[in-house]
């Protein structure tokens, strides 16, 4: 049976960091069947130097790293340049599934998307839960997740996310076979049949106004809204200048598409979010694949809903889960969720929330979490890409 095993520490050193952190995950020491190690880190780190080091510790142990905003864990949030969290997995070698693939961009995201899930399933066949990691900018993760599907069945979970900077859409990082890139996937595999999941994604936004209409596009590049250039009509909304940057329309620049009615009391919104990490000159690259003529509004968000669909979407989790007990928890939280949208003591609060209806005999279960560009969790019991959402998935037994 796979065992989880986390950690989360604030230390300016990228190597004392990763040092503390397998230190605190494993008191009593790294068993000898520790079989992967998955990180998420802060701009301040440098996800080679955290990885070195974990290698110094656990030499023959696969690592695979993240950038984000900040992270989350058993130990609460944190979002200072310097943030550092870990899971571990402990088991058996035909439990677990490790792959990646190099050099992923929107226009070959299906193609490599399929590369990286069948390197996946050729090591372990019974795959039922997927951990995947993608670059934030620049990448159609709708055709990953349909690649994804093709290989694997719609029946096995896939979670995750995209890595992020600091909200700013210039660059973010993934770590995997001993080397540092920018746009780069890796993913990981359960396979332990004992096992359960269930995910959750809940956002808190709510849509106004008229919406912008897709004129002209192709695959996940916007060209023209409302028969303008994209980036003009976008900015002009926004009450930006055309000069603004995306770090400059993230925070309140995210778009919300129509869900058919069937999702709208499962999501608890009757839109679902993306967003825009990258643009050049007039032209906005979505996250996933758009058509013309889709209707795009903008949102305002909403404290108090944001707080009672977390609720919901705990209760939820709650109920589902029943008599087992939860051995490991992943959130994937949108970064714009984090500290450009609410102050320390309300993500304190969120994250308490969570921590409590998820704790087992008062203890909370190894967690880990990151403030990325975008989540992977499951909608309308299939596997979805979100964005501004706060995703949990949790494995009991």
């Amino acid at each position: 049976m796979l065992e989880f095993f986390s950690s989360s520490v604030r230390i300016v050193s990228s190597e004392r960091a990763a040092q503390e952190c397998i230190e605190v995950a494993f008191p009593n020491g790294v068993p000898e069947n520790c079989r992967t190690i998955i990180f998420n880190a802060t701009l301040g780190h440098k996800l080679d130097k955290v990885a070195n080091t974990v290698h110094k510790i656990i030499p023959s142990v696969p690592v695979f790293g993240a950038s984000g905003c900040g992270v989350t864990g058993r130990e609460g949030v944190g979002e200072s340049m310097n943030e550092l969290a870990i899971m571990a997995v402990c088991g058996l070698k035909e439990e677990i599934s490790t792959a990646s693939v190099t050099e992923i961009y929107g226009q070959n995201s299906y193609e490599k998307g399929l590369e990286l899930a069948k390197r996946l399933q050729e090591q372990v066949s019974a795959i039922n839960t997927i951990y995947l990691l993608c670059p934030g900018i620049d990448i159609d993760n709708a055709l990953v997740l349909k690649a994804f599907v093709e290989v694997f069945g719609e029946e096995v979970t896939i979670f995750g996310g995209t890595s992020s900077d600091n909200m700013r859409g210039v660059r973010s990082y993934q770590y995997h076979n001993n080397q540092l890139s920018e746009h780069d996937a890796w993913a990981v595999g359960f396979a332990d049949s004992t096992l359960k999941n269930i995910t959750r994604a809940t956002h808190g936004f709510t849509a106004y106004g008229e919406p912008l209409v897709i004129t002209k596009a192709e695959g996940n590049r916007i060209y023209e809204l409302n028969g303008r250039g994209a980036w003009t009509e976008y900015t002009n909304r926004l009450s930006k200048p055309f000069e603004a940057t995306c770090g400059d329309t993230i925070p309140i620049g995210a778009l919300a598409e129509k869900l058919p009615p069937n999702l709208v009391k499962e999501y608890g919104n009757s839109h679902i979010l993306r967003v825009v990490t990258k643009h050049d000159g007039e032209v906005m690259y979505y996250p996933v694949t758009c058509q013309e003529g889709l209707e795009l509004w903008l949102t305002l968000r909403d404290e108090n809903l944001i707080f009672s669909e977390q609720q919901r979407s705990l209760e939820y989790l709650r109920e589902n889960i029943g008599n087992g007990k939860p051995v490991a928890v992943f959130q994937t939280d949108c970064l714009a969720r984090g500290r450009f949208l609410f102050n320390r003591v309300v993500k304190d609060e969120i994250i308490s929330m969570m921590h409590n209806a998820l704790m087992v005999d008062g203890v909370v279960p190894p967690w880990l979490g990151n403030y990325g560009f975008g989540e992977y969790t499951r909608l309308g019991g299939k596997n979805a890409y979100h964005n501004y959402s706060t995703a949990l998935l949790v494995l009991y037994r």
